[in-house]
């Protein structure tokens, strides 16, 4: 396990820079399953409370398994390593941190989009999202673009619209948590139109 201060979606890109002993180890680990033909696999959560660095920290339940697509280790023994997020998980419970952080955990089912229910709900919750990059570029703050291209297939669409949401990681935590596609792309709606709704006020009070 991998934990972070970042919520990652299934199909969203994630960047390391590893320096820490204990996930070296860890990409290590990964490469050594890559080697004997396994997926190279690790799990990332959010931190509850702490910090990234140097252990202790508390960390959230749900989360994404994250496979290495590309690593290299530097002459100072970190690793520069991006992954993608494949699969939502729970964790069922949490093992010793040795030598890196580990966890039991059972996988959640995939998200199944209605075309019936949730193709209007993409629709609106795509253009609230955008609306909320749009004001984020206007205010001069930094976000994803706000012409970002989205999968042709919805599922990954959903997801990819919930990763470059201008929200708190909270709320990305309950949008990854999400039961249903209808749900996801409802409450992401809720959330992006209150964003909005918040940015464009600070937007006009100068």
């Amino acid at each position: 396990m991998f934990p972070l201060g970042l919520v990652l979606f299934p199909g969203m890109p994630l960047v390391l820079q590893v320096f820490e002993p204990r996930y070296r180890v860890l990409m290590a680990s990964c490469l050594q399953a890559a080697e004997r033909g396994e997926p190279p696999e690790f799990g990332v959560v959010l931190i509850e409370r702490g910090l990234e660095v140097g252990g202790g920290d508390q960390r959230f339940d749900v989360g994404t398994v994250a496979r290495l697509t590309q690593v290299a280790q530097l002459p100072d023994g970190r690793y520069a390593a991006t992954a993608r997020g494949t699969r939502r998980t729970i964790v069922r419970s949490w093992l010793p941190d040795d030598p890196y952080p580990r966890a039991e955990v059972e996988d959640l089912d995939d998200l199944h989009f209605d075309p019936a229910l949730d193709t209007a709900l993409l629709e609106r919750a795509d253009g609230q999202v955008r609306r909320c990059l749009a004001l984020k570029h206007e205010l001069g703050e930094p976000a994803h673009p706000a012409a970002a291209e989205l999968d042709d297939d919805p599922v990954t669409a959903a997801w990819q619209l919930a990763a470059i949401a201008p929200l708190a990681e909270l709320d990305h935590l309950g949008l990854l948590r999400s039961p249903s596609c209808t749900e996801l792309l409802g409450r992401l709606f809720d959330l992006a139109h209150e964003e909005a709704g918040i940015l464009a006020f600070r937007l006009g009070s100068g």
